[in-house]
């Protein structure tokens, strides 16, 4: 590597569009209609979204927090109910729960993969446990194989927190085809994008359809009398972003091939440079799509990886500090949290402590990238851990 400073190079931009989304609008608009109760778009994008994820039914919903809250309310959470989720993620997966009165249970990652550890996961359930909830961190797939055989030796049913999961696969298998129910967020930095948005998929009609009534105020669909059947609240797509978000489904497939293209040059060059341990991949997880490419630095404390992002910035690389312990900000202990101290939780979360204070990750837009890019990032990321 040059040991003159290399700046980053121009990386593809995010979110990308070009006239399939001018169409979409221009189509959203001249419906004269442009709620979903009066047009066609989100109903279009749900089918296509559902097919594109093997999973019978889609709900188009107003972000990816929202998609969780609606997801749990279906599977009965409330309060006097627990929730198990990663103590890595970021921290709508335990506020979704929360909101509803729920008690959100932070439980260990695997430090390899960074998501949910299925034997920490078994250690957490209770009498009270209501949902599991499995994050596809980055895009990786949580460990289904364990976790499905956990749900249904417990009875307590998992939510996938797909927000960063689009298009991925286990084993074969898409998100929609291990059953039960998903969330899937679009917000601006997510694989695909309307700016906002979010979505759940269902196997169950009749959870769709309890869904669909609570996304809705609890009204139904042909409702002519204000004869509200649950409680619930607006969560209801627009039809302009759906009709975005149906150009970013058709793209997608390409943008996650070129992503599983540069990620393994990507991690191969990172793994080169002493200290730097790229995150793991279990060869179950036969597609991952990539939302960051993530890597850690063993042995640096969380302001030394800040320092280290900070210079990475100015150097012109997309970084950013992983995700901190949920259990270590202040939103976390405002309502429903457990009956347990900080230090409590973290003696039981030593990965999540690890990976939050030295781990750190590249927008997904660097995967775009040119091979010689790849190494641009490496010779970067080399010369800043020197120069620190």
């Amino acid at each position: 590597m040059s040991d003159s400073p290399r700046t980053a190079p121009d990386f593809p931009v995010w979110p990308q569009f070009d006239d399939a989304e001018r169409a979409g609008l221009v189509r959203a608009l001249d419906q004269g209609q442009w709620w979903r109760m009066g047009g066609g778009e989100v109903d279009a994008f749900e089918r296509e979204f559902a097919e594109y994820h093997g999973a019978p039914y889609a709900l188009a919903v107003t972000n990816g927090t929202h998609a969780l809250e609606l997801a749990l309310q279906v599977l009965g959470v409330g309060p006097g109910t627990e929730v198990i989720v990663p103590g890595f993620t970021f921290i709508s997966s335990s506020q979704a729960a929360q909101r509803l009165g729920a008690v959100a249970v932070p439980v260990d990652v695997d430090l390899d993969t960074y998501c949910l550890d299925p034997a920490a996961v078994e250690a957490a359930i209770t009498s009270r446990t209501r949902a599991i909830m499995p994050v596809h961190m980055a895009g990786h797939f949580c460990d289904m194989d364990a976790l499905g055989k956990i749900s249904a030796n417990s009875g307590v049913p998992l939510i996938q927190d797909a927000a960063h999961a689009h298009g991925a696969s286990w084993q074969g298998r898409r998100v929609g085809e291990h059953g039960g129910i998903a969330a899937f967020s679009f917000q601006n930095g997510k694989l695909m994008t309307a700016g906002e948005g979010g979505a759940v998929t269902f196997c169950d009609a009749d959870q769709f359809e309890q869904a669909f009534l609570r996304h809705s105020c609890g009204r139904p669909r042909t409702d002519r009398r204000y004869l509200h059947q649950t409680s619930g609240s607006n969560f209801r797509m627009n039809e302009f972003s759906a009709s975005v978000l149906r150009a970013q489904l058709a793209r997608l497939g390409g943008q996650i091939d070129t992503r599983e293209q540069r990620w393994p040059l990507l991690a191969g060059l990172l793994a080169q440079i002493p200290g730097v341990v790229p995150q793991g991949r279990d060869p179950r997880c036969d597609r991952n799509p990539h939302y960051m490419a993530m890597f850690r630095l063993p042995g640096f404390d969380e302001d030394r990886r800040n320092a280290l992002v900070d210079d990475l910035v100015e150097r012109g690389l997309p970084a950013f500090a992983a995700f901190r312990a949920i259990y270590r900000s202040a939103g976390f202990w405002e309502t429903g949290a457990p009956e347990e101290t900080v230090d409590q939780i973290a003696g039981r979360c030593p990965n999540v402590e690890a990976i939050g204070a030295d781990g750190i990750w590249l927008h997904h837009r660097t995967l775009l990238g040119t091979e010689e890019q790849m190494h641009a990032i490496a010779e970067i990321l080399a010369q800043a851990l020197a120069a620190a």
